[in-house]
């Protein structure tokens, strides 16, 4: 049965405007995107379908455009309004983390990291940069690593500390194993860090992990 003759509170669109964005599910949100379906299946079919074959949602935000363009129902339009979503997204959220005080709205940041970082081939090591305020300055991706680890060096983390003039800094780095266990080396160099900015009378007021999920070291007591 075409969706346009399913119950108006069963359409995804129509469902969507009455119970918000929240109530719907992976399959229904897919489905607005995808629009129509392909002959025989509603565009909730398809997307149900997509989500099985690709494994969820992640998986097919993550897919290479080859992969993604030999989907059934979907092609390089597709690709590139999806990416486009995606990059939307990521400024909605450096956005939202620009607007004030970073401690008044921790979610901000542990979402905007997230959508950096944790999908990153290879391990990243990051800064936020803040004023006397807590404010955002800046955020940069400073080291690159292997699968494994990155190298990373107080003196360019000072550097760039004192070229943004900045009072407080927030670290956060990805584990491509997608475990965000902080491992003994994290603890480490956070720690020599964390000392060599005491000089400049400089915080840290945290360093997230970021994997599957985000680990602070603040709220495990680390720093």
């Amino acid at each position: 049965m075409p969706i346009k003759d399913w119950p108006a509170d069963e359409r995804p669109r129509e469902k969507l405007l009455l119970r918000g964005a929240q109530s719907l599910s992976d399959a229904e949100l897919l489905a607005i995107f995808l629009r129509t379906g392909t002959r025989g299946k509603t565009a909730v079919d398809l997307a149900r379908e997509l989500l099985h074959d690709f494994n969820g949602l992640r998986a097919l935000f993550e897919a290479e455009e080859a992969q993604f363009c030999q989907a059934n129902g979907l092609g390089q339009a597709k690709f590139v309004q999806m990416q486009a979503v995606l990059e939307m997204s990521r400024r909605y959220l450096r956005e939202r983390l620009k607007r004030g005080d970073v401690l008044s709205d921790p979610d901000a940041v542990r979402l905007y990291l997230l959508a950096k970082l944790r999908d990153q081939p290879a391990e990243v090591f990051a800064c936020v940069f803040l004023d006397n305020r807590h404010r955002v300055i800046a955020f940069e991706e400073l080291f690159f690593g292997t699968i494994d680890s990155a190298s990373i060096y107080p003196r360019e983390v000072v550097r760039r500390v004192m070229k943004h003039n900045a009072a407080a800094v927030i670290f956060a780095h990805n584990h491509p194993s997608g475990v965000a266990e902080p491992s003994q080396a994290d603890e480490r160099i956070t720690q020599k860090l964390k000392d060599a900015l005491a000089l400049l009378d400089v915080r840290v007021l945290d360093h997230f992990v970021i994997g599957d999920q985000v680990v602070s070291f603040a709220e495990r007591g680390l720093l």
